[in-house]
């Protein structure tokens, strides 16, 4: 096997990390994008709330002293994600990984759903991911190094899930898959490509459905004894993002509790 003409760089001292959908209280984003800021990352939050975006990046920056920017983006806008990773490259330290979290969720069952709400939910949750990772393996590749973490789905996995449905699991399947062709093609540019699966995450998408009485019966399937935080899921982000990440590569990471066993 040939050695890679793309000798992978030192990691920076200070790398910065595109993470997506960051700017909701209590999302699998933002506590991410705090992870991160924690261990020493510069952070950029893309979010569709402009204003809030900004108000989370300051926040960040005045708890961990890190460099931080906060950008309002509909990442299914294509040329809005050229523009701000554009912007990104400029102004923050050396762009080292991408979360590709931002998603949209679907209740609705395969013969219920409509063909608008089929393209909507595939244009932020795949179409959306797509255009964040191609603007970001152009900075990736010009360093050598490069980290990619796709937040997919036990609902993936599985058909399915406490919420979402076909739209929903379709859309976190394709973003298993496209991880792993990352993967195998942009290896030798020393670029990595994971995914994470979460399961059953007390976030704000979930609308507050995880009532306490929906909690004990979650608990009945979870070997670990309770419903995950977004700690959890924000620590393996971080840790398959990191310097001791770099042999990791095509992996799904399940954050389930034992839900979904394989």
């Amino acid at each position: 096997m040939a050695l890679s003409p793309y000798p992978a760089s030192d990691f920076p001292e200070t790398p910065t990390a595109i993470v997506t959908g960051a700017a909701s209280e209590r999302g699998i984003g933002r506590a991410t994008a705090t992870r991160l800021a924690r261990d020493g990352w510069a952070v950029a939050v893309l979010d569709l709330d402009a204003d809030a975006s900004q108000r989370v990046a300051e926040q960040i920056a005045a708890e961990h002293g890190t460099p931080t920017l906060g950008l309002g983006v509909d990442i299914a806008d294509e040329q809005a994600v050229i523009d701000a990773v554009a912007r990104i490259d400029a102004e923050l330290p050396q762009l080292v990984g991408v979360v590709n979290n931002a998603g949209i969720s679907s209740p609705t069952p395969f013969t219920e759903v409509s063909t608008e709400e089929w393209k909507r939910v595939f244009d932020v949750n795949v179409h959306g991911t797509f255009f964040v990772t191609r603007e970001a393996v152009k900075v990736f590749r010009r360093h050598s190094l490069g980290r990619i973490v796709n937040v997919s789905s036990a609902s993936a996995e599985r058909g399915g899930g406490v919420y979402g449905r076909a739209a929903y699991s379709g859309s976190k399947a394709a973003l298993l898959g496209m991880a792993k062709t990352w993967a195998r093609e942009l290896g030798e540019y020393g670029i990595t490509a994971n995914s994470v699966a979460p399961g059953s995450i007390d976030t704000d998408i979930m609308g507050g459905r995880l009532s306490d009485e929906r909690k004990e019966f979650l608990l009945q399937e979870l070997p670990v004894g309770r419903v995950g935080t977004v700690d959890d899921v924000a620590g393996g982000i971080a840790y398959l993002l990191g310097r001791d990440g770099g042999y990791l590569t095509g992996v799904t990471l399940d954050i389930n509790g034992g839900s979904h066993i394989h």
